[in-house]
């Protein structure tokens, strides 16, 4: 196999973007983006869309490329972003795709679980469920069902939450047992590359990170969203913090304080997530880049 995929993961406000950029400039190919919030045209401030700088230094693909009001599936992502590969392995070996969303890149570099289908009645009791309780009746359900996938799972999104739900309640079975199928065969070799630091430098650089945020106008950017709120492409950190301040239930002190709480909780989950698997190659945020490129090329090299 001689096409190769590098893989730049790890938790947010780390560094990815940068190391990303840097690797494809090397290497002269393309970036695929797997940040599933950064695909949304009317979120730019708050899911840190790369600068018009960054872009321009490398060609990016999936940065706002649909709109909250879109139905767009991991399932969408995963096809797109495979035939975007395929094009540009038409003239080069090597690509690099970058993000945080973990689900999003496991769909591409490994393949999505096949699921059984559910009956809609179910999905509409857990959306009243989640409309009259709240997020926490649907955590505390998953939490019942399936803990092992609720050890992972992002338990702030009350979509992701209802989908495992769904299953588990329809087939008897946990979520997380679905998640082990076998799953088709890619035309490129992943080289996965994570970016981390001890977790009061992760919580330091996304505090500074928010505080930018609301330095360059994200406080602007939610109140024209606030009127389309109830958007699953708004139920996100950043945003529905802000919804709470709009609407007089909080103050905006308090807010940002929860902006940068919830964020912290997403790394963590993030970290969770990437360190299950084995065959990741952890570096610090601050490594040589060069070091890193060293590490990319002798992978390339034994692989080919």
């Amino acid at each position: 196999m001689n096409k190769f995929l590098i893989n730049i993961i790890g938790p947010t406000a780390i560094g990815k973007t940068s190391l990303a950029i840097k690797i494809a400039r090397h290497f002269n190919t393309e970036i695929i983006s797997a940040d599933s919030r950064q695909f949304f045209k009317e979120m730019k401030i708050g899911t840190a869309v790369p600068d018009e700088d960054e872009l321009e230094a490398a060609p990016h693909h999936f940065i706002q490329n649909i709109s909250i009001e879109d139905n767009y599936t991991v399932g969408d992502f995963e096809r797109q972003a495979i035939e975007k590969l395929a094009q540009i392995y038409e003239e080069k070996d090597i690509a690099v795709m970058v993000g945080g969303s973990g689900l999003y890149i496991k769909a591409v570099t490994e393949g999505l679980d096949e699921f059984p289908a559910v009956d809609p009645k179910i999905r509409e009791n857990l959306n009243e469920h989640l409309e009259n309780d709240g997020i926490d009746w649907l955590q505390q359900k998953l939490f019942i069902l399936d803990p092992d996938y609720y050890k992972v799972a992002d338990v702030q999104n009350p979509h992701r939450l209802i989908r495992a739900l769904e299953i588990c309640i329809a087939t008897g079975k946990p979520f997380s047992s679905f998640l082990e199928q076998e799953k088709p065969e890619r035309f490129f070799s992943t080289i996965n590359i994570g970016l981390t630091a001890e977790r009061e430098k992760i919580y330091e650089r996304i505090n500074k990170r928010v505080d930018l945020m609301i330095q360059t106008g994200l406080l602007e950017e939610a109140r024209k969203l606030h009127s389309r709120k109830e958007l699953n492409a708004l139920n996100t950190v950043g945003y529905k913090e802000l919804f709470q301040y709009f609407e007089g239930k909080t103050d905006l002190e308090t807010a940002v304080s929860e902006i940068k709480k919830n964020t912290r909780r997403f790394a963590k989950r993030q970290l969770t997530w990437f360190r299950k698997g084995d065959s990741t190659k952890w570096f610090d945020y601050d490594q040589d880049p060069s070091e890193i490129l060293k590490y990319i090329e002798s992978e390339i090299n034994v692989r080919k």
